[in-house]
């Protein structure tokens, strides 16, 4: 059941909604009915309210929040009980008992006890008439046949005011298992500085759906046998609520990108194609534009290219740009690697790569190791040299893979292009 709870009309802005709802559709996430709103509700609440004002289970109680304080002073600080009011404009009061426990039976913690005395009188309704989330959540509950409320433990305080307006109607109470809240490496409560903060953030930085909905559900949870990589089908057969710990989970980011990164590998060329593809017209209009213009083959190579290396589809397209637009322009990387002798070695380099045939990773990697050895250097004085030229930058794929991905004329245009500033600079 997918219930938007948006009695709070301040926070429950269309944007609010649209935001979850988008949440739910990339994460692939559907449901049985729904979306239905709370506030829609509102006269089914207000019909509540009257019949348990009607049968004295509910009063009302002009009180302000200083007269409570001041009761509860005078009466040792125990629950506030009001006294029934006909006056305009009161708010409406559950009568809690003034004795006994409120019991909820949770499927993680057992049964954890509330007593009665220490709770004020519930509001309910607000001198307007609106309800109050406890008692519209649980209204909701009984009259949608809600069978499982799993939900955060910092909701575990709102459970007991809601069993009482349960108890009040006469309707019996869901399952309920509060789950521990999420935590970053630090072990303090996750926030924004721990990473992303929201679905939207992880879909903006490149995580596929499929492995945050793995991530996620492992988080507090885990299967006998300690499987970590499922299907979401998997998940679903494997999942029991009583292996959930209670402890909080840990969530880090570190280790969803390494599982991303595997699902990343395991897509079919096709959908990986699509998912960048995607990534790119959501991040960067331009760069998707210059992907979709090239022709199928380069779009397929430069994804295999990229495949063992990209952990997410944002560090894709960086890797694979040289492939789609000119060399980036990274003083940095020229500094440090094209220094006066590099030339040699890059010319050397570029004498080899003009014969290969085919202009396969293979023979590519034949053709540079034997200037390797001629001129007697370790690959990276060779190898990172071509790489500046062809890409710009010091990071790319495999120097042979890139090659081949390029191409004979553009490799051999590129380095003649590094070459001539190479000469430039020594001018």
């Amino acid at each position: 059941m997918l219930r938007i709870e948006d009695t709070d009309r301040q926070r429950s802005t269309p944007e609010n909604v649209e935001q979850i709802l988008d949440a739910l559709r990339w994460l692939e996430l559907d449901w049985d009915e729904g979306p239905l709103s709370q506030y829609e509700r509102r006269e089914a609440h207000a019909a509540r309210v009257a019949e348990l004002v009607e049968a004295g289970r509910a009063y009302r109680d002009p009180a302000t929040s200083e007269h409570v304080r001041a009761w509860k002073q005078a009466h040792g600080n125990v629950g506030y009980r009001g006294e029934p009011s006909d006056e305009a404009g009161a708010a409406v009061r559950l009568r809690v008992p003034g004795e006994g426990e409120t019991v909820v039976d949770d499927l993680l913690r057992g049964d954890v006890r509330f007593e009665n005395r220490l709770q004020d009188d519930l509001v309910i309704a607000r001198g307007d008439g609106t309800p109050l989330y406890n008692f519209a959540v649980a209204i909701d509950d009984a009259e949608m046949g809600i069978t499982d409320v799993v939900r955060g433990d910092d909701h575990l305080s709102n459970t007991p005011k809601q069993l009482l307006v349960l108890d009040a109607i006469g309707a019996p109470p869901p399952r309920y298992a509060h789950l521990p809240l999420l935590h970053g490496p630090d072990g303090k409560k996750l926030s924004k500085r721990h990473g992303a903060a929201s679905v939207q953030e992880l879909r903006d930085a490149g995580y596929l759906p499929e492995a945050v909905r793995n991530y996620l559900a492992l988080l507090g949870w885990g299967t006998v046998d300690d499987t970590t990589l499922m299907s979401t089908e998997e998940l679903i057969e494997r999942f029991e609520i009583e292996r959930v710990g209670r402890a909080s989970a840990v969530f880090d980011e570190q280790k969803l990108r390494w599982m991303n990164g595997r699902f990343m590998r395991e897509l079919n060329p096709e959908t990986y194609e699509r998912r960048l593809g995607e990534h790119l017209a959501r991040s960067d209009p331009e760069a998707a534009q210059a992907f979709e213009a090239a022709d199928a083959h380069r779009r397929r190579v430069a994804c295999e290219a990229v495949r063992e290396k990209a952990q997410t589809l944002e560090e894709a397209w960086p890797l694979i740009r040289f492939l789609f637009c000119e060399p980036v322009d990274d003083p940095k990387a020229w500094k440090k690697v094209m220094r006066a002798e590099a030339g040699e070695l890059l010319s050397a380099g570029r004498e080899a790569l003009t014969d290969v045939d085919p202009f396969e990773p293979e023979q590519l990697e034949k053709a540079l190791a034997a200037v390797l050895e001629g001129a007697e250097v370790k690959p990276g004085r060779l190898y990172q040299p071509i790489r500046v030229a062809i890409t710009g930058s010091t990071v790319s794929p495999g120097i042979f893979e890139s090659l081949a991905a390029l191409g004979r004329d553009a490799s051999l245009a590129r380095i003649d292009a590094a070459l001539a500033r190479l000469a430039d600079d020594s001018g």
